[in-house]
């Protein structure tokens, strides 16, 4: 089973996102283990992470799909994400991040993306597992 640890200010507050949440960690259940933590600053104990960053490259969900398994199997099937705050990603996490990727140059609440980035995760998976759930146009 793969395990990511998501490093994301403060909590979910909002019934319907905590509710989206879960929802997609229980569809992740059995594949992906999700652990959140809250202080992002706690991630550089954590060895090699991924910044979430609208000025980060740009991908496509097969991309994304393919991005994740690469660091899945180059980090023991471990991986960290750090989700910014209301200023973005702190500069100094930025700079020594393994990567940095970008969901949109949209910017959303951190209650927001963490939604997303479970969808994205759970969408790679699918991918990966080659089932209907992505289409592409």
């Amino acid at each position: 089973m793969f395990k990511i640890k998501i490093f994301s200010p403060g909590k979910t507050k909002e019934p319907w996102l905590r509710d989206a949440l879960a929802e997609y960690e229980k569809r992740l259940r059995g594949e992906v283990s999700i652990e959140w933590m809250v202080n992002c600053e706690r991630v550089q104990k954590e060895g090699a992470y991924i910044c979430l960053d609208v000025e980060g490259e740009d991908l496509t969900s097969p991309e994304f799909s393919k991005f994740l398994y690469k660091k899945f199997e180059r980090g023991g099937s471990r991986l960290n994400i750090v989700i910014g705050g209301p200023e973005g990603v702190p500069e100094e996490l930025r700079k020594n991040a393994t990567e940095c990727i970008s969901f949109s140059k949209l910017t959303f609440t951190h209650q927001m993306i963490r939604v997303i980035l479970l969808e994205q995760i759970y969408r790679a998976v699918q991918i990966e597992k080659g089932s209907g759930y992505h289409r592409a146009d």
